[in-house]
């Protein structure tokens, strides 16, 4: 219902490309996270703004932002 609900909004899948998981490896060590990694990777690549209220996350540069 929600999934639904966000795509009749106007909100899209971001499919898993392998771009995103070759730019996992670009990424410095501060999270280990894998799953958080590949979000932030998405970002980059796509060129999109991740947001997250994880402190740790955030320490990425250019395309994560804190949200509090």
């Amino acid at each position: 219902m929600l999934r639904r609900g966000l795509i009749d909004n106007g909100y899209g899948e971001l499919p898993i490309l392998r771009e995103h998981a070759v730019a996992i490896d670009a990424l410095p060590q501060i999270h280990k996270d894998p799953f958080d990694r590949l979000l932030i990777a998405q970002a980059m690549v796509e060129g999109i703004i991740l947001l997250s209220n994880n402190t740790t996350v955030a320490q990425y540069p250019g395309s994560v932002r804190r949200v509090h």
